[in-house]
Parts: C-alpha cells; sequence; structure tokens
C-alpha cells in the first residue's frame, strides 16, 4: 500500500476506523510514548487524527513529571502523509475553510514543538508530507535504515506549508528549497545527512536500543532545566549578539542558579550526591 501524497492514485481503505486513533502510554518514571493508530492506513493524517494529536499534546504538556515523549506510528510504518479520504474532501473546501482546516494542523505541530519535555520521532517505514513534518518538529529523530522520507507535495500541485518552519530550520532553506520544489523521495542516511534525522537505527530493535538509551538519558537531567534550555534555543536563535541578547542569556542562567532546581543540582554534585529528579530506580 502506498502513501496517497507521493502516490496520489492509490487508495488505502481503513479497517480500523473504530479504534483509538492516537494512544498515550506513560510509565511512573515519566516516559511518555504517542502512537499514530491507524496502520491499516499507513497512520495517515486527516483531521481526526490532527485533532486527537493535538490533545494528546495537550494533555501531555499539562502532565506533572513527564520527562521525555516518544512519538511513533503503529505497524511499522510513522505516516505516509495524508489521507486520500481527506484530501478529497478538502479539494471542495472554500478557500477559508481551507485555512481553516490547515491552521488545526499549524496548531497541533505548535503545540508538540513547544512540549516542555524532550520530544523524540522514533521513525519506521514511511515519514511523507506531515509525517515528516512531525518528525522535524520533534527535538530528536531517529530512524531505521530502511525509513524513507519524502515532501512530495508538489505532486499534487500542492506546497509544504504548514510543516515548513520546523523542515527549515531542521535542514536550512537551500536543502528545503530542493527537496519541497522536486517531492523526491530520500533514505534514512540521506536525511541524517540534512539534519532531518539525528541518528540512524539498524532496524526496529535497534530503535528500541536507542529509544531505551535516551529514556535513561534523559532522567539524569532536571525536568525544568530540560525545558529551559529548549525556551532558550528558541529565543536564541538567529538573533545578533549583541548587549540586549548578552543580557537576556546572563539573566536567564542568573534565574537558573539561584532556582531550586539549579541550588538543589549544584549541591548534590558538591556533595557527590545524586540529584533529586535522577534519584528514581
Amino acid at each position: 500500500m502506498s502513501n496517497p501524497i507521493a502516490d496520489p492514485f492509490v487508495e488505502v481503505l481503513d479497517t480500523d476506523a473504530q479504534s483509538k486513533l492516537v494512544l498515550i502510554d506513560a510509565t511512573p518514571e515519566g516516559v511518555a510514548t504517542i502512537t499514530i493508530n491507524r496502520a491499516a492506513r499507513k497512520n495517515a493524517f486527516n483531521a481526526e487524527v490532527i485533532a486527537a494529536l493535538n490533545q494528546a499534546f495537550e494533555t501531555l504538556e499539562g502532565a506533572d513529571g513527564v520527562r521525555v515523549v516518544f512519538l511513533t506510528g503503529a505497524g511499522g510504518t510513522f505516516s505516509a502523509g495524508a489521507d486520500l479520504e481527506w484530501m478529497r474532501d478538502a479539494a471542495d473546501f472554500s478557500e477559508a475553510d481551507n485555512r481553516e482546516d490547515a491552521m488545526a494542523m499549524a496548531v497541533m505541530l505548535k503545540r508538540l514543538h513547544d512540549l516542555p519535555a524532550l520530544t523524540v520521532a522514533l521513525v519506521e517505514g514511511s515519514a511523507f508530507g506531515g509525517g515528516a513534518g512531525l518528525a522535524a518538529a520533534c527535538d530528536l529523530t531517529i530512524a531505521t535504515a530502511a525509513a524513507r522520507f519524502a515532501f512530495s507535495e508538489v505532486k499534487l500541485g500542492l506546497i509544504a506549508a504548514t510543516i515548513s518552519p520546523y523542515v527549515i530550520a531542521a535542514i536550512g532553506p537551500r536543502r528545503a528549497r530542493s527537496l519541497f520544489a522536486t517531492g523526491r523521495a530520500f533514505d534514512a542516511a540521506f536525511a541524517r545527512e540534512i539534519g532531518l534525522v539525528d541518528e540512524v537505527a539498524p532496524d526496529a530493535a535497534g530503535l528500541a536500543t536507542a529509544r531505551d538509551r535516551i529514556a535513561g538519558e534523559i532522567m539524569a537531567c532536571a525536568p525544568g532545566a530540560v525545558a529551559d534550555s529548549k525556551r532558550l534555543v528558541s529565543a536564541v536563535a538567529g538573533r545578533p549578539i549583541d548587549h540586549a541578547l548578552m543580557d537576556d542569556t546572563a539573566r536567564r542562567i542568573a534565574r537558573a542558579r539561584v532556582g531550586e532546581e539549579g541550588q538543589a543540582g549544584v549541591r548534590a554534585f558538591l556533595g557527590r550526591q545524586p540529584a533529586p529528579w535522577a534519584a528514581r530506580d
């Protein structure tokens, strides 16, 4: 079965319409996993999937104790892009209706991008169109060697609009222009070369090993400092190194030093004791 964005003439029948579109699993240690659960449709997007993802991200945004969020797809596929029936319906929408529809996708991606916990995309199979956009909106992406990526909207006369801020931030404008304009598919090795993927695992078992490693690594990091570090990057990126930026960064580290986590972390380090957030078994 093909992705309707990459191959718009193939329709995938929906046999799992009654199941939950998005699953959330969380451990007591704060490891959360969000799974797009439309395996029969290669986890393709429609309005309902986007709404379910948005709700899942909103839930985790407000949940205490979440340290890391993994994003994956059921059935060995991350996401094959846009659902054909959804695209067919959108073709009959007015421009205003299409704008509202697209805005829901934009809001969902922004909510993922702004989650305070570390976010990690685990990519198997295809990550096309919006699927690749989800990966770009995460802080970290790990893909199997056999994974495939594409921004093939142009093959349908469309553009990769709502995902573009995250993709361009990940791979740069020049790479984005060529991949958006040609719609060509590429493998995980090339995705890593251009910055869309951070690590390539040999297979699904290797992906699971990487997942466990990252979950262990994040437990050594203060959750508030993780969230502040993510906000720091957003605040500093693209700004000139002038007095205003110097003052901003000085204020941020000063606030961290006198904050609860900073005080506890430094005292634990000097006392050769585990930090409070790292003491969980």
